[in-house]
């Protein structure tokens, strides 16, 4: 503790003596004191800097002793000062994701860049190069997405390939891997952008159906691959 800081303390009664007991050391460092507390003439309220007393409340328990409606206050209280640190005090969701990125919450916030396969693990092949060559790196990259981006001769998305791709062209018949990869690739493909939220992402492949979304970046470069198993893995799905 500093004097800096602020503590807030918790305390229906206003008597509990692990609280009381540490009033005099935070005083001797200087630090500001608030208590969320009963009555308003308590030891805690008249050693605090800041007082929030609730008045009394009746406890539901049948016997008044187990803290229930009193608990239910605070925690309504608690919120309330919550909230108002939030107007007073903007927070983002940017910030929200770096503090809090585990659970429900924090996946609602999480941005594609965080979860998509970057580097080594991102499939990218030119559009120009024998169809066996772009089954070998869908082979071949670590994770093995069952898929891969096509670039043009500037690094630009030209479309994509996928595994399904690969089984409709066998039940054709056509089994001729040195033809370029850019007469059989899907030439349509969806894409996200590293700054879209991973939900919206994960919403667009349901609807699509799909397994696989490539991201690129501003100038429509492949910079990553957003793989279904990945958002299984992060429970998006």
């Amino acid at each position: 503790m500093t004097r800096e800081d602020v503590i807030v303390a918790l305390s229906n009664s206003g008597n509990t003596e692990e609280i009381l007991r540490l009033l005099p050391p935070l005083k001797r460092i200087g630090a500001k004191i608030g208590s969320l507390t009963g009555p308003s003439d308590s030891p805690l309220a008249l050693g605090a800097d800041v007082v929030i007393a609730l008045g009394r409340t009746d406890e539901v328990c049948p016997l008044g002793l187990v803290p229930t409606a009193s608990s239910a206050a605070m925690h309504a209280a608690c919120d309330a000062l919550a909230l108002t640190v939030v107007k007073k005090k903007p927070f983002s969701s940017e910030e929200y994701a770096l503090y809090h990125p585990g659970g429900s919450l924090g996946r609602r916030v999480m941005r594609v860049g965080e979860l998509m396969r970057t580097g080594e693990a991102n499939p990218v092949v030119g559009e120009g190069e024998p169809l066996f060559r772009a089954v070998a790196v869908m082979t071949n990259t670590p994770g093995r997405p069952g898929a891969t981006a096509i670039v043009d001769r500037k690094g630009r998305l030209a479309g994509i390939f996928t595994d399904g791709d690969l089984r409709r062209l066998v039940e054709r018949g056509n089994q001729d891997f040195s033809v370029a990869v850019k007469t059989v690739m899907g030439k349509k493909a969806r894409t996200c952008s590293p700054d879209d939220l991973v939900q919206d992402a994960a919403a667009r492949m349901r609807e699509a159906r799909i397994d696989q979304l490539p991201v690129v970046d501003s100038a429509g470069k492949p910079v990553g691959m957003l793989d279904v198993q990945d958002l299984l893995a992060a429970r998006f799905l």
